[in-house]
């Protein structure tokens, strides 16, 4: 049978819109089953509070529970990888972070692209590193203490939690932008490299704000400056490096993703509701106790974000010679 042209294009477009229809249709009934969040880094840690945080406010928004799994190992890039191969159906997501950007230089050789196998879907926190020092060291500032290492060139020892960790790379940043020339000591963890530091077999760490501040607090480690462009509201009277060193600037941040081609309905939708719970007063609190604020914005946004840092990381990484341990 010929259909008449009016028909036949009528019929058409309908067809063509199914696939559109059954796409928001699937979006809105998301998720029908529990989902599965992977965090590539141990239980217990700031990561893993931060995904379980988050999780839960999901949870109880979306009506399905969002478990985590914790698959640590080669510098995140186990459980990335994890995600990386699961179906895009909005199952399966990954809570993305500052070594992810780094990894990307760092290892010569992943089974995977990370900035092309991951889609971007929401920002949620980003906090500072803090420069501390073991009070065995006189200097009160930075630009003390940039006197003082440039007077003792390879004799000051800066720990960090390992080789391309964000501790390494904030101080391998801090030597560049300041030309101070320091020996650096790679731990196994921030624990052992804080024990050391605390006992004062090394002098300085650029260490993540939830590993370090009770030591502060304590008066057991001195914090000269936050690595961030602004103070933290944690330690609202410590000045930023940026302060002292125009244009220095290094963060944690942790976000969500998910595997590429993952329905652009089911992005937005996560998108919505994450920054729907950073603007809950509770979340807010929970997260300014890990020394961090939320980092709220649209899966484009998050996605200009993670390139940025990609390529910032990158040339210091290149530049300092970093190998992954």
């Amino acid at each position: 049978m010929k259909l008449p042209r009016r028909n036949f294009l009528h019929l058409a477009a309908g067809a063509a819109a199914l696939p559109a229809v059954s796409r928001i249709a699937r979006a809105q009934a998301y998720p029908t089953r529990p989902v599965r969040w992977v965090v590539p880094a141990p239980a217990g840690g700031s990561l893993d509070i931060i995904a379980r945080l988050m999780g839960q406010w999901l949870s109880e928004r979306l009506g399905q529970q969002f478990v985590i799994e914790n698959r640590s190992g080669a510098g995140t890039n186990i459980g990335t990888e994890a995600v990386v191969r699961a179906p895009p159906d909005g199952y399966t997501l990954l809570l993305v972070g500052a070594p992810n950007a780094m990894n990307v230089t760092l290892y010569g050789k992943l089974n995977f692209v990370f900035l092309r196998d991951i889609a971007p879907v929401a920002g949620i926190i980003r906090g500072p590193n803090v420069m501390v020092l073991n009070p065995s060291v006189q200097s009160k500032t930075v630009p003390d203490f940039i006197v003082y290492a440039k007077a003792n060139p390879r004799k000051v020892h800066m720990a960090s939690s390992g080789n391309g960790t964000t501790p390494h790379v904030a101080g391998e940043l801090f030597q560049m932008m300041t030309g101070v020339s320091m020996v650096h000591v790679p731990y196994r963890g921030a624990a052992p490299a804080l024990t050391d530091l605390l006992s004062g077999q090394v002098q300085v760490m650029f260490a993540t704000m939830p590993s370090c501040i009770q030591y502060i607090r304590g008066g057991m480690l001195r914090a000269l400056a936050v690595t961030t462009a602004t103070r933290s509201d944690v330690l609202p009277y410590i000045p930023t490096v940026g302060e002292f060193v125009l244009g220095y600037e290094a963060s944690n941040w942790s976000g969500l993703g998910a595997p590429k081609n993952t329905p652009v309905e089911i992005v937005d939708k996560l998108n919505k509701e994450i920054n729907a719970g950073l603007a809950d007063p509770n979340i807010k609190e929970r997260l300014a106790d890990l020394g961090g604020t939320p980092l709220v914005g649209s899966p484009a946004d998050f996605g200009e974000f993670i390139a940025a840092e990609t390529e910032k990381w990158g040339k210091v990484i290149r530049a300092a010679g970093i190998k992954a341990d």
